[in-house]
């Protein structure tokens, strides 16, 4: 629920070539949230409510999937294979997308009605699924 001093918009993250088969989910706490898998490399969308909180330098970012490290750093976790509730999965990983960087213009378009969309590529150089801190991540409003 948003505080009075906090507003609420519409993200989306999108997964590019995510690895066929692979399970994938948004996390909410500790636990996966809206699990999909990709049938033949097709993009996986998750989409979730973010809360912008204006501060002297900036934003900050909350919601039930934004995690915190230190004061500053906001992120969201995408977890993979078994982490995302796929047993028989050979992979236990997860993606950090930090959110915290995300530049002050696109929160203001997302706040007067438009959807945050970041898309990242769900591939890793050797075919196996992205995991740790994934960089690049192109933010864009729509």
């Amino acid at each position: 629920m948003a505080r009075a001093d906090q507003i609420e918009i519409r993200a989306r993250l999108v997964i590019e070539q995510p690895v066929p088969g692979v399970l994938h989910s948004l996390q909410e706490d500790d636990a996966p949230l809206d699990p999909k898998t990709s049938k033949a490399g097709e993009p996986l969308a998750f989409d979730f409510p973010l809360r912008i909180e204006r501060t002297e330098g900036g934003a900050k970012l909350f919601g039930k999937q934004v995690r915190r490290e230190g004061p500053e750093r906001r992120f969201v976790y995408i977890r993979i294979g078994t982490l995302a509730g796929d047993c028989a999965s050979p992979w236990t990983r997860k993606m950090k997308i930090d959110i915290h960087d995300i530049e002050s213009a696109l929160l203001d378009k997302a706040a007067a009605g438009g959807l945050l969309v970041g898309r990242i590529n769900g591939t890793a150089k050797d075919g196996s699924p992205v995991c740790a801190t994934v960089k690049p991540v192109t933010w864009r409003v729509v």
